[in-house]
C-alpha cells in the first residue's frame, strides 16, 4: 500500500509504512519502506534511523545515496561525505553509484565547495552519449553544479541533455503522447539497458495504423 501511495500522497504512504512497521519491525523491506516514506515528506532524522536499521538487517549498501542525502537533510553535510566514503563505490550496482555521486555532490555544494561538486560527477555513468535510468538526474545535478559556478552556457547544454535522456528514456520505454516524439540523440537499447543516442526523429505509430501497413506488404 505505501509503495503505491508515496508518489500521490507520501504523508498517507508514510501512516501505513509506521503501521506495517509496529507488526513487522524486524523485516528488512519494511524498515526501508519506513525510511524512504520518512524521507518524502521530509522526516530526515527517522530515516536516517529506518535506514540504519535496514542497513543493519539486510546487510545492504543500496540505500547508501539516501543515507547520505538524509545527512544533508539534517544539515551535517561533512557527515554525509564520511557516510558516502564509507563503502567501496565498485561494489554498489551501477544505478546506486550514479545516485551517490549526485547525493556526494550536493554535500559539497552544502559545503561551499562547488569545484569539488563537480568532481564527485566526473564519474563513467555520466556519459553524454548514452542515456541510462540514472542519466536524466546525473546530467541534470551536472547542470546546476555547472550553474554554481557560473559556467552558464555549459550548464544549459547539460540541462539539454537532462531532457533528451529523459525523452530517449520514454521512447525507447514506448512512452509518448504525441506522433512524433523529437530528440536529438537516440538509437537503441543495448545490452546494459541504456540507450545509445544518435541525431533524429522517432515516429510514433498506433497500433491500427502498424496493421494496415502489415496487411499492405503481405498484397
Amino acid at each position: 500500500m505505501a509503495s503505491r501511495l508515496i508518489d500521490d500522497d507520501p504523508a498517507l504512504a508514510h501512516q501505513h509504512a509506521l503501521a506495517a512497521s509496529r507488526s513487522a519491525g524486524r523485516i528488512a523491506i519494511v524498515r526501508e519502506t519506513v525510511a524512504i516514506t520518512a524521507y518524502a515528506i521530509g522526516d530526515f532524522a527517522l530515516a536516517l534511523r529506518e535506514l540504519r536499521t535496514h542497513r543493519r538487517i539486510s546487510g545492504s549498501d543500496e540505500q547508501l545515496p539516501l543515507i547520505v542525502d538524509s545527512e544533508r537533510g539534517v544539515g551535517r553535510p561533512d557527515r554525509a561525505l564520511e557516510e558516502g566514503r564509507s563503502v567501496d563505490r565498485s561494489t554498489l550496482p551501477t544505478a546506486v553509484r550514479a545516485q551517490l555521486a549526485i547525493a556526494m555532490s550536493g554535500a559539497r555544494l552544502d559545503l561551499g565547495e562547488p569545484e569539488r561538486a563537480l568532481q564527485e560527477l566526473d564519474i563513467p555513468e555520466a556519459d553524454p552519449d548514452r542515456a541510462f535510468e540514472w542519466s536524466p538526474a546525473l546530467f541534470a545535478a551536472r547542470a546546476a553544479v555547472l550553474e554554481e559556478l557560473g559556467r552558464d552556457d555549459e550548464a544549459a547544454e547539460w540541462f539539454h541533455r537532462a531532457e533528451i535522456a529523459a525523452d530517449a528514456l520514454d521512447a525507447a520505454a514506448g512512452v509518448a503522447d504525441r506522433e512524433v516524439i523529437v530528440v536529438e540523440e537516440i538509437d537503441l537499447i543495448d545490452d546494459d539497458g541504456g540507450v545509445d543516442v544518435a541525431s533524429g526523429v522517432i515516429p510514433v505509430q498506433d497500433a491500427d495504423e502498424g496493421e494496415d501497413e502489415a496487411e499492405g506488404e503481405k498484397r
